[in-house]
């Protein structure tokens, strides 16, 4: 399982994944989940990836392959006209890989499935940020839909959805994404850190602030411990219930 966030803000665009891939309780590892592609002055394009792990690394590879070959006729991320282009690329590519692994050409089942999500700016255009399945179909982010999460969602939504604003500053957005993130690795074994992050600031066209956070980072750990504090303080200071009412 993993935990993967992207978001919309005003001021551009922030994504993040934790790294933790296991095949069973004894067979856990580290793999760095989140890629970026640059042409700086033209686009910037990042993709985090959730589900089997030789299928995104297979297309990534493949995305990264036709990226590094100018002169092939396939397209490539750095050479679309448009995010949603490139969104029909990954998701065409993503196809194939799962295609592919299947039995005689048939479509794989579950096992082999990934979910992708793909975001960045390409010059002319706004940010964009899209979430891609395994079928290869697609949706984009918009004011309705200002963030999208893959993995194991259920955990870190309720944070996100109560204090997410498209007017935050990329630091808000951070500590938003560390106490979302912080909530589902306490409550599930499949998520965990390091966590790897991306800050993209609209127009920039160029690579933004990226890092890792590792578990016994001291902010990780004070906004671990501040949340915690404040989700005690916060149910202390609420009525209480009357059992007597309640019958």
């Amino acid at each position: 399982m993993t935990y993967c966030v992207g978001m919309v803000l005003d001021r551009g665009l922030v994504f993040m994944s934790d790294t933790r891939t296991n095949a069973g309780l004894d067979n856990i590892s580290t793999f760095k989940k989140l890629t970026t592609w640059e042409s700086p002055g033209d686009r910037v394009i990042t993709l985090l990836s959730a589900g089997n792990l030789a299928t995104t690394q297979s297309v990534i590879s493949l995305l990264d392959e036709r990226s590094k070959s100018p002169g092939d006729r396939t397209p490539s991320l750095l050479g679309v006209p448009s995010l949603f282009q490139a969104a029909r690329m990954v998701a065409d590519t993503l196809r194939e890989v799962i295609e592919r692994t299947g039995d005689s050409g048939q479509r794989a089942d579950g096992t082999f499935n990934a979910t992708i999500m793909l975001g960045g700016q390409i010059a002319g255009s706004p940010p964009r940020l899209f979430l891609i399945y395994p079928e290869g179909n697609f949706i984009e982010a918009g004011d309705d839909t200002p963030f999208f999460q893959m993995g194991e969602t259920k955990y870190g939504r309720p944070i996100l959805v109560r204090a997410f604003d498209p007017d935050l500053s990329f630091e808000a957005a951070m500590k938003l994404l560390l106490v979302s993130f912080d909530s589902t690795l306490k409550a599930n074994l499949t998520v965990g850190a390091p966590f790897d992050f991306h800050i993209y600031e609209t127009d920039s066209l160029t690579i933004g602030q990226t890092g890792r956070i590792e578990a016994d980072s001291p902010w990780f750990e004070a906004v671990s411990k501040g949340w915690g504090e404040a989700l005690k303080s916060a149910l202390d200071s609420l009525p209480d219930v009357k059992l007597s009412k309640l019958q």
